[in-house]
C-alpha cells in the first residue's frame, strides 16, 4: 500500500503528473471508522476521477482529540482507508489543519461534511481562487465517532 500513501514533497508532483484528472480531496482523523466515513468517502470519489483523503497524522489527532486518541495508528488507518474502493490515495500531514497539503496538491474539488459552514471550512478560499470548487455532503444520521467513543466507554 506504500506506493499509494504520498507524501508531501510528492503532492505538487502528483497534480502535475496527474492534471488532466478532476482529483477531489477531503480529510480527517478516521480514528473509528464507521459508515458515516464510508458513505461520505464514496459520495466524495463520485465527484471527480480520483480521491485523495489527508489523514491527521497521531500527533496532530492527540491535539485536537485529547490523550488517548487515536485509537489507531495513522499507518494502519491509511491501510483501512485504502482498503475502501473509493479512495484512491492517502497522504499524511501532521499540521493541525490541512491548509499545507490543500496548497501543495490543489484539487479541483474540496469536501468536507455539511455539518461545516463554508467559511469553515479549511482550504476552501484556495481552492475557489484556483478554479475549484467545494462540496458540503450530508452526512448519515446516527453515525459519530464521538458518539461511538462515548457508547464504548460507558459499557453500552
Amino acid at each position: 500500500m506504500r506506493g499509494r500513501v504520498l507524501a508531501r514533497g510528492e503532492l505538487d508532483g502528483f497534480r502535475r503528473e496527474h492534471r488532466e484528472k478532476r482529483i477531489v480531496f477531503t480529510n480527517g482523523c478516521f480514528d473509528i471508522l464507521h459508515p458515516g466515513h464510508v458513505d461520505l468517502l464514496a459520495k466524495a470519489r463520485a465527484l471527480g476521477d480520483m480521491l485523495v483523503v489527508g489523514l491527521n497524522d497521531d500527533d496532530s489527532v492527540r491535539r485536537l482529540k485529547g490523550e488517548g486518541r487515536p485509537f489507531t495508528g495513522e499507518g494502519d488507518r491509511a491501510e483501512i482507508l485504502l482498503a475502501l474502493v473509493s479512495v484512491d490515495f492517502v497522504t499524511v500531514f501532521g499540521e493541525d489543519t490541512p491548509l499545507e497539503t490543500i496548497e501543495a496538491l490543489r484539487p479541483d474539488v474540496l469536501v468536507k461534511g455539511a455539518e461545516y459552514a463554508h467559511g469553515e471550512i479549511v482550504g476552501a478560499r484556495f481552492v475557489e481562487e484556483h478554479g475549484g470548487r467545494v462540496e458540503r455532503i450530508d452526512m448519515l444520521p446516527g453515525y459519530s465517532t464521538t458518539a461511538i467513543v462515548e457508547r464504548i466507554r460507558k459499557g453500552t
